[in-house]
């Protein structure tokens, strides 16, 4: 492919009389909108595009059309911004030209478009697609496009409800969303499923919502028997009985837990002496420890389990179902915070002919679905 550094003239064709699309009209054109942060902070990125794609310089809102795809390197030095050899203070969108194209980054295809924006630390990279369209990006890295249908959809209406309500709050925010675990896991929209597809259009616009206000739809592998309460104090996030993961996978499990994680972990949190074993503290219903001890050397601390669990990864504490602890070993039920969905058990809802609004009404109870 060709490179695009420095952008040569002949490739540039300048409109000086082109403003930036706004951000309503680009709604209004592709329906609800998200931006999903797709690298940060940092002070170069190299850009691919497939094909020919319109840079906007949102300093002024001049528009350049590049002829051919190539790298396209972004750089910031100072308080600048440069795309190829354009210097901004406010930063570019780029999109494609054509609908079959793509742009890579971090060897990941996006559609875009994309807006690049300098910050004091270095530069955000985000994506601007439809909320449909995003879902389809989201749902085969959150659970496997095998998996039957109807946990599909009720894995994309969860999915739909935690978005809509993580946006409200980010209206005066760059970004609304992460592309990980910060919120959910998501790797563009050029490599797609047909079960996907069918799962996100076959509920579209579907949202749940609680005495008629959105709540976040949390999510996770295998609750080990019951969901977790959450802290919004709401009946469809206050815990439910599963009845339906026992047997998968991630139901149950024994680990012995990494000296060094732990005693890292005792050093970031000012706690005296190195580890030496582990007990349950306070339980939540459905026997989920909410506090474990860490008993070192020198002291006893009681600590948070999730927040344990999120420091030293969740591969080595799957989840705060702990039913037996000697010293460091430790063995316990299910994978995940616990709230919400249980995709496990979904799963097995699903093969046994459960419909999505079943699955939902299992582990959001009182929750009402309804088009929006």
């Amino acid at each position: 492919m060709r490179r695009l550094l420095p952008l040569l003239p002949t490739l540039l064709l300048l409109c000086a009389a082109c403003a930036a699309p706004s951000a309503r009209a680009s709604q209004q054109t592709r329906g609800r909108q998200v931006r999903v942060l797709l690298a940060q902070p940092q002070n170069a990125a190299d850009i691919r595009a497939s094909g020919p794609f319109t840079l906007v310089n949102l300093d002024g809102g001049k528009k350049f059309k590049i002829a051919k795809g190539g790298v396209f390197k972004i750089s910031k030095s100072g308080k600048e911004l440069r795309a190829g050899n354009i210097a901004t203070a406010k930063g570019v969108r780029i999109e494609l030209n054509n609908p079959a194209d793509y742009f890579t980054l971090g060897g990941v295809q996006y559609r875009g478009p994309l807006s690049v924006t300098p910050l004091r630390a270095g530069i955000n990279i985000t994506e601007h697609i439809d909320l449909e369209d995003y879902l389809t990006g989201v749902l085969p890295y959150e659970m496997s496009p095998s998996w039957p249908l109807e946990a599909l959809k009720a894995q994309a209406v969860a999915a739909r409800t935690f978005t809509l309500k993580t946006i409200e709050n980010t209206k005066n925010k760059d970004f609304d969303l992460y592309n990980d675990v910060r919120s959910q896991m998501y790797k563009g929209t050029v490599k797609t499923y047909d079960s996907v597809k069918k799962a996100v259009e076959g509920t579209k616009g579907e949202t749940m919502l609680y005495k008629g206000k959105i709540f976040p739809a949390y999510y996770h592998s295998n609750c080990g028997g019951h969901t977790n309460g959450g802290s919004e104090n709401i009946k469809p996030l206050n815990g439910a009985k599963c009845g339906y993961c026992k047997g998968a996978p991630n139901y149950e499990w024994q680990k012995t837990l990494p000296k060094e994680a732990l005693n890292n972990y005792l050093k970031k949190n000012n706690i005296k002496g190195e580890i030496k074993k582990i007990k349950i503290g306070r339980k939540q219903a459905g026997g989920r420890a909410a506090t474990l001890v860490l008993i070192t050397s020198k002291e006893k601390k009681e600590v948070n389990c999730g927040a344990l669990r999120a420091a030293i990864g969740p591969d080595n504490l799957r989840s705060c179902v702990i039913t037996k602890i000697s010293g460091l070993k430790l063995q316990g039920r299910g994978y995940g915070h616990g709230k919400g969905l249980c995709q496990e058990g979904a799963k097995a809802m699903a093969l046994q002919g459960k419909s999505y609004k079943k699955i939902l009404a299992r582990y959001y109870p009182g929750a009402e679905i309804k088009k929006i």
